[in-house]
């Protein structure tokens, strides 16, 4: 769990650092020998680089360099003004990767860090030599494939409130955090436990963080009308050239695996895919053993 003094640099089998990349500096937990093939962990709402803390060590026991990156106004990363874009946060982290003394890496990315990584591997190709994802259909495959009634697009279009959303995500005592894992994960896990929502609480409740967080849905949402959301659909055209792992959650409430499924035209390259019955949204922290042997597989096929 996070100290009161610090609730990002949370102590364990790993290293923390800040690296500079595309005018700002991002927080990164990193295990594993420096001279092994890079992996780079992105995590999603509402979480930070500790949503990775079960699949970091064993990766890098496994014998690659992982690092878990904190995504621009999240965490230890820098709160920009803006920035919170899916160009600019590809750029992130192609920067990052680079900052890292690597030409490339594997990018494993949950939920918006899917996004991102679906982003990145489209438009700097060279940075990335693979892609996983989860819970995280390829961008042009995601809108489409979610129903306006569903729980993600209720989730979205509430983010667009201005000020209210950020403010109750900060303070604990709305439940909202506690709330919202605990309906996007499968029921009857154990995932979120009590110390999981204070640890992500803590780290979230820095100012402004939440409101950060939430520039990503802001975006989303109102891209769809904007230039800067046309420019993004049309770059993304290219199919994604590198392998592609896609892991889903057969009881997601938010993404069914059909969404996933959408993301197969999009891709060129070998896609594997697996659904994982009886989880949610969070496969990597409600099932953590099978998502971790799943990627080691994976990577070692590569």
């Amino acid at each position: 769990m996070a100290s009161e003094a610090d609730p990002v640099a949370l102590p364990g089998p790993w290293r923390h650092r800040h690296v500079a990349a595309n005018g700002a500096r991002f927080h990164v937990a990193e295990a594993g020998p420096r001279d092994a093939p890079l992996v780079v962990l992105l995590h999603g709402f509402p979480e930070m680089w500790w949503a990775w803390r079960h699949q970091l060590p064993a990766l890098a026991d496994a014998g690659f360099r992982t690092v878990a990156m904190d995504l621009r106004g999240y965490g230890g990363s820098d709160k920009t003004p803006n920035g919170y874009d899916p160009l600019t946060l590809a750029q992130d982290v192609s920067g990052v990767v680079k900052a890292l003394g690597g030409r490339s890496a594997v990018l494993v990315g949950h939920g918006w860090g899917g996004y991102v990584a679906w982003s990145t591997a489209v438009l700097h190709a060279r940075e990335v030599s693979a892609l996983a994802v989860l819970s995280a259909p390829h961008p042009s495959a995601m809108l489409r494939a979610v129903r306006p009634s569903s729980p993600a697009a209720r989730h979205v279009l509430a983010m667009q409130v201005p000020w209210r959303p950020e403010r109750r995500i900060a303070r604990a005592s709305s439940g909202y955090l506690r709330d919202h894992l605990r309906a996007w994960s499968a029921p009857g896990g154990t995932f979120p436990c009590d110390a999981d929502v204070a640890t992500y609480q803590r780290a979230i409740a820095q100012w402004p963080s939440s409101h950060c967080a939430l520039e990503y849905h802001r975006w989303l949402f109102r891209s769809r009308l904007r230039a800067d959301g046309r420019r993004f659909r049309q770059v993304m055209r290219p199919p994604v050239a590198q392998p592609v792992l896609a892991i889903s959650g057969g009881a997601d409430p938010a993404l069914p695996p059909a969404s996933m499924a959408r993301s197969r035209r999009h891709v060129a390259g070998d896609l594997t895919e697996h659904v994982l019955a009886g989880v949610g949204h969070f496969p990597h922290e409600e099932s953590p053993s099978e998502v971790t042997a799943l990627l080691l597989a994976w990577l070692r096929s590569l």
